[in-house]
Parts: structure tokens; C-alpha cells; sequence
């Protein structure tokens, strides 16, 4: 399967729920096993049908290879991503946005389980947009699609080929970018995060690179009281951006 085609592809009950109940109009088609008897399963088949969208069934044999023997749950759905976008969606995105902005900027996230879980808590906290770089990315493949559950579908997300110029261009449009790293001697709780911000968290192990973190306004860091030295991304990713929000809340 192409990359393109797997970028595309929904896999699992809850990510076709989520497309069909949020975006209906993004779905092409839904394939169904035709061994499939799950009464979920089949509430989707009619729900796609009222929505005038394509129903096939295949052997189940078929949808394991469609999916590279990922567990489907026996339904898939064929998506238009309406939702991803380009550098040049950028300031048209920033100038729709109400209010202080919120943007999640993942500086190389490789892991699908980590990329989607960044993106279930983005869109549950509200953030307005995030940034990924094209080329370092692990993409939104199934498996992130699916850990995102839904979040993926809805969530304005631009795959840039040249992340510092949009790092330079957040700037411009008067969003204070915040980097995170271990080595800050600011904690997460004294930091202003109330404000037009950009939130950038890096990659798993390496962290941020070293260009990305010299344009960012400031850093910070989450206190640690335990033995354990760091949080997996998607983790930390969850607390910087909720204390964000606790913050927001306060204003």
C-alpha cells in the first residue's frame, strides 16, 4: 500500500464512527467484512448509507491485507483528509482562529501510537492548530489515526517541508513560542501560557533540534519529584498543554 493510500485509510470501528458522526462529507466509502455479524458494525453500514456514501463488503482475508494485518474490527473507510494542509494554509488558518491561539508544533514525533495520542489531547484541549514536519514525521497512518480516536479527522494539522520559517512566520503573527527540554530552569507552572502561543514539543529521545529550540521564545520544563527522569511524549505533551488550559481558564 502506498503511503498516500494508507494516509487515507480508516481502520476500526471508532475512527469510522468518529468520521461518519463529525466529517461525513470527507468519507468516500466504507468496506465491511462479509463474514461481519457486529451490530456496531452494521449500525455504521446504515448510517453510511443515509449519508449517500459507498458501502462494499470483502472478504475479511481481503481487509487484513488492505490493512497489513492491522485489527480492523472488520469495517474500514476510505477518507479524504480535508483537514491537512500545507505552509501556505498557514496565515488563512491563523487570521479563522477567535481568540488567543493555541499551536501544538511536534518536532519529529516518529512513534503512530505517540503522533495520535498528541493529536486526541490536542483536540481535546482545545488546540486550534498543529504543526508537523513532513519530512521528519511518522504521518497519519492508520495506527495513528486509530490511537488519535477521531481527533485526526477534525483537527487543522499542516505537514511543512520547512519547519523554521513556519516557526518565523508563528512569530509574525504574534504567538510566543515555547520550546520544552529537561535542561530549563523554568518550570512548567511559572511560565505564562495564557497568551497567543505556540507549544513545541520534540521527538522521542532526541527531543527538539537545535535550530527549532533557538527560535523558541522561551523554555520550559515539567518538575519531576519520582526517579523516573523524562514522560513519553504524548504524555507530556498532555500535562504542557492542559496546564495551558488551566491557565486560559483563569484569565
Amino acid at each position: 500500500m502506498s503511503q498516500k493510500n494508507r494516509d487515507s485509510l480508516l481502520i476500526g470501528i471508532h475512527s469510522v464512527e468518529s468520521a461518519l458522526s463529525r466529517v461525513p462529507q470527507q468519507v468516500r466509502s466504507v468496506t465491511v467484512a462479509q463474514e461481519c455479524r457486529n451490530p456496531r458494525v452494521l449500525e455504521l453500514v446504515e448510517k453510511a448509507r443515509e449519508a449517500g456514501i459507498a458501502v462494499a463488503t470483502e472478504a475479511r482475508g481481503v481487509i487484513d491485507r488492505r490493512c497489513e494485518e492491522q485489527r480492523h474490527q472488520d469495517v474500514i473507510a476510505d477518507f479524504d483528509p480535508a483537514n491537512t494542509g500545507t505552509e501556505k494554509d498557514l496565515d488563512p488558518l491563523l487570521k479563522s482562529i477567535e481568540g488567543a491561539p493555541l499551536v501544538l508544533i511536534l518536532d519529529g514525533v516518529q512513534d503512530p501510537h505517540n503522533f495520535g495520542a498528541c493529536l486526541r489531547t490536542a483536540e481535546a484541549a482545545g488546540v486550534d492548530l498543529v504543526v508537523v514536519p513532513k519530512d521528519r514525521s511518522v504521518g497519519l497512518t492508520p495506527v495513528a489515526r486509530r490511537s488519535a480516536s477521531g481527533a485526526a479527522e477534525v483537527l487543522p494539522i499542516l505537514f511543512v517541508t520547512n519547519l523554521a520559517r513556519v516557526l518565523r512566520q508563528l512569530k509574525d503573527h504574534g504567538i510566543w513560542l515555547a520550546g520544552t527540554t529537561d535542561s530549563s530552569g523554568q518550570e512548567l507552572h511559572q511560565a505564562d501560557l495564557s497568551g497567543p502561543l505556540g507549544l513545541v514539543m520534540g521527538s522521542e529521545g532526541k527531543g527538539m533540534r537545535r535550530l527549532t529550540s533557538e527560535l523558541c521564545d522561551f523554555h520550559l520544563r515539567i518538575p519531576m519529584q519520582g526517579s523516573v527522569s523524562s514522560l513519553n511524549v504524548s504524555v507530556a505533551t498532555g500535562v504542557c498543554l492542559y496546564e495551558a488550559l488551566r491557565q486560559r481558564a483563569g484569565k
